[in-house]
């Protein structure tokens, strides 16, 4: 089934790397360093994740269980400063928090990406591959928004491991360009069609 479908979605990372001839498109990268992650930012950029800090205490899981969804619009709205979204499109997504797994799988993942739980088993032998930061060879372009306050100063700097066809854009967007710029994310996805074909 994977030979047809289309990835477009921000964190399938895993099937990009390590099935890229199995999949027709790909979308970003975006992997979690998690041995990096053991080391605290610059204060200023701490202070724009706190709620990674707050999801590390049963207090933080409470939190999110209660307020999910005002906790997330809290954070889209940190995220993306400029973005004026309005309630329906707010609604499409939060919907999805209501799913059962939501808040464990919210809360495994930031904890793991702090190194405080082991992660999914299961999914060791590609933690490790990804650890190795395995060059990207496969087409490419990554898309940073000038106002994203989870990356200041973007992530050109990440070129180094792109050693296929790669662009780099900037965009006026916050942390959610697909849903921003979903034009400029459109152009994206068509110039890596046009390096595949």
């Amino acid at each position: 089934m994977l030979n047809k479908l289309g990835l477009f979605r921000r964190d399938w990372v895993i099937v990009r790397r390590l099935w890229w001839g199995q999949t027709r498109r790909r979308d970003t990268y975006d992997i979690i360093d998690v041995k990096g992650q053991r080391h605290p930012a610059a204060p200023t950029l701490e202070k724009v994740f706190w709620y990674q800090h707050l999801v590390q205490t049963e207090r933080g899981r409470d939190c999110l269980s209660h307020h999910r969804r005002d906790l997330c619009r809290i954070l889209w709205s940190e995220w993306s400063p400029g973005w004026q979204f309005d309630d329906a499109t707010f609604t499409k997504s939060a919907d999805a928090f209501e799913n059962p797994d939501f808040v464990d799988v919210v809360i495994s993942c930031y904890r793991h990406s702090f190194g405080l739980e082991a992660g999914e088993m299961a999914m060791q032998e590609f933690e490790a591959l990804l650890a190795q930061k395995p060059e990207i060879t496969v087409p490419a372009v990554t898309i940073d928004g000038t106002n994203d306050p989870l990356k200041p100063g973007g992530t050109s700097d990440h070129a180094k491991m792109f050693v296929g066809f790669h662009e780099h854009r900037v965009v006026g967007a916050g942390n959610n360009v697909p849903q921003e710029q979903p034009e400029e994310f459109a152009r994206a996805i068509l110039r890596v069609q046009e390096q595949i074909n």
